[in-house]
């Protein structure tokens, strides 16, 4: 290339390299301010949110202490209403509105505003402020609604002349009951609803709030409920006569236990009168119960212990209809009861006979023995046995039965009132205490409390079934201690799934088994001391039960079988004195589902559940 030219080139090729240059100058000082100001803006976010943080951080503590004053005035009322609770709660709930205002003010004040909307955070300041409002709208909406009822039942003459119960009062305030529940109902739902918090001061307290609220929502419901059935089943425009199914749960059988004796209950316009109660024996001559043939075929045709249908085993069906209906078959062959139809049955365990006993006062046998709220269910279930000839123990617990639902409604005053509405709820929820009444509209109010035993049909509330029935002819029972773990392990949306552990352990001592009598231990001299018992799983209503097994014991296999068009499992256990046997088992709930899922199950011989539930594994995010 000619020198000049080559020159030319490089002189070229530097005014361009020159130009290249100064454009990429130019385009730096173009983008540098804009991104100085994303940074200077994103400082200043920062700086905001950490001022938001340390204000909000600051103000949790009055709103913690408002929220505290609040609640610890209106704790006594939340678990005792009565008379005194009632005064000091209308005298205090001017302070009560005003820390729980406060609160919910400051929780929705410019600083917590801003700290909602950082991340991770927020959806906790989120929560606190859902927290604080719907407490704030409890103090001025329902509480003010319940106490406006309680006062007019307070004030109100529940006793009648003839030792019954006026029913006047409870009708009148039906409606003020049912609509401060609704508020109630709706205003714990919009709490379930808040954004789970992932911060643990602010997870403890939502979950602490959480359980008082639940608790108190479904101890509303079910008075509002009790209140709304109970002059329709008192007899509130015709008379009303009811079979009282005394059953031992010493003798389990589904939903119960072995029927005793029964009495006859008769109520008329709040009158409530309590016949004599007849031994089973007086009732076998007359027949056997109706049952299906798939009844038939679980219960007796499989063994191995065959159930006869008779008076003793109208509690073999897990569903209080069917042993209604089996008892009004057999009521309707007795000369007593052709001459007067059956309007019901109520059936109850020596459980719900020691809560009346607590709540009427103590009892005092021919024998000169006591019976009080803590010793009753222990005395009826095993240290009759111990003391009394077997012919002898039906009597002594009928007699017992009929005095204490005879004084329920005696020297009524709203304390007591609610105590029993409230008692009825538990004990039903647990299976002490069922009924069945067979004027449908009444029944729908009866269900409506919760007070009829069901096999699992709610996809929305979802339970799973466990029923057992004792194959040893004996009192073993009483020392079968029943146990279960539930454990949230997946949520998403095809249906939560939960692992169930169920265990049965015979809480019988070896060196007992001779020492005890053989009605206690069993008549067939090789089982004495062993619980022999056949189990029934019921899957919730829409869902299914997955990988059932034992994880110890002798048992037999776990096989699917249909009953009256349910899909269940079953199975026998051989339980040894001092040994147990443990189920397990996955359960899948329906999408509807809204509620965790618990365990509805033969009662227990003691006021509880032997229900644990354990922290979940799966994420609240995936809810």
């Amino acid at each position: 290339m000619p020198f000049g030219v080559r020159c030319l080139s490089l002189s070229g090729a530097r005014m361009a390299s020159h130009r290249v240059s100064r454009t990429n100058v130019k385009r730096h000082h173009r983008v540098w301010p804009w991104v100085l100001s994303i940074v200077g803006l994103f400082v200043a976010v920062l700086v905001l949110f950490g001022i938001a943080g340390f204000n909000v951080y600051r103000q949790s503590k009055e709103v913690q202490a408002h929220e505290s004053r609040a609640l610890s005035m209106i704790s006594d009322f939340s678990t005792k209403i009565d008379d005194a609770n009632v005064q000091k709660v209308k005298d205090q709930l001017p302070q009560i509105q005003q820390e729980t205002s406060q609160a919910s003010a400051i929780a929705n004040g410019a600083w917590w505003n801003i700290a909602n909307k950082i991340p991770y955070f927020g959806s906790n300041v989120s929560t606190v402020q859902g927290m604080t409002n719907v407490i704030d709208d409890l103090m001025h909406q329902s509480v003010p609604q319940f106490m406006d009822v309680v006062t007019n039942l307070q004030h109100a003459n529940l006793s009648s002349t003839d030792d019954g119960i006026n029913l006047r009062p409870i009708i009148d305030c039906q409606q003020g009951m049912q609509k401060a529940n609704e508020s109630l109902q709706h205003q714990v739902g919009a709490y379930n609803a808040l954004p789970q918090p992932n911060i643990d001061i602010v997870r403890s307290a939502y979950a602490q709030g959480s359980d008082k609220l639940n608790a108190l929502a479904t101890r509303v419901d079910a008075l509002s409920s009790t209140f709304r059935m109970l002059p329709g089943f008192l007899g509130n425009g015709q008379t009303r006569t009811y079979a009282v199914m005394s059953m031992t749960t010493s003798e389990m059988r589904s939903s119960g236990g072995l029927i005793g004796s029964v009495g006859e209950l008769t109520a008329d316009n709040g009158s409530v009168h309590v016949g004599e109660f007849k031994a089973n024996k007086d009732y076998l001559p007359y027949g056997i119960g109706d049952h299906s043939a798939d009844m038939a075929r679980v219960f007796s045709d499989e063994g191995p212990l065959h159930m006869s249908f008779d008076i003793r085993d109208t509690a073999v069906f897990p569903d209080t209809e069917r042993a209604a209906l089996a008892m009004q078959s057999i009521w309707n062959r007795t000369p007593w009861g052709q001459q007067k139809p059956l309007s019901g049955v109520i059936m109850v365990d020596p459980v719900f006979v020691q809560e009346m006993v607590a709540i009427n006062g103590p009892v005092t046998l021919a024998d000169g023995t006591t019976l009080n709220g803590d010793n009753t269910a222990e005395y009826f279930l095993n240290t009759v046995y111990k003391q009394y000839e077997a012919s002898q123990t039906d009597a002594v617990f009928g007699e017992t039965t009929g005095n204490v639902i005879a004084g329920m409604f005696k020297s009524l005053n709203l304390g007591k009132l609610v105590k029993i509405g409230e008692t009825m709820g538990t004990m039903a929820r647990e299976r002490h205490f069922t009924m069945f009444s067979f004027d449908a509209n009444l029944e729908k109010e009866i269900q409506a409390a919760g007070f009829t035993g069901e096999t699992p049909n709610d996809p929305q509330n979802p339970s799973v079934g466990i029923y057992l029935t004792e194959q040893n002819p004996s009192k073993m029972g009483w020392y079968i201690k029943r146990t279960a773990t539930i454990e949230k392990t997946r949520c998403d949306a095809s249906g939560a799934t939960y692992h169930v552990e169920y265990t049965l352990n015979n809480t019988m001592k070896v060196s007992d088994v001779a020492n005890l009598p053989p009605y206690i231990t069993g008549v067939d001299a090789p089982n004495r001391g062993k619980g022999i018992e056949k189990i029934l799983f019921y899957p919730p209503a829409g869902g299914r039960i997955n990988n059932i097994s034992q994880l110890n014991g002798a048992v037999n296999a776990v096989q699917k079988t249909t009953m009256n068009g349910k899909e269940l499992y079953k199975t026998v256990v051989e339980i040894l004195p001092e040994q147990s046997v443990t189920y397990s088992f996955d359960v899948t709930v329906s999408p509807q589902a809204q509620s965790a899922l618990t365990i509805d199950q033969t009662p227990l011989g003691w006021k509880d559940t032997g229900i644990t539930v354990k922290e979940p594994k799966c994420s609240a995010k995936a809810n």
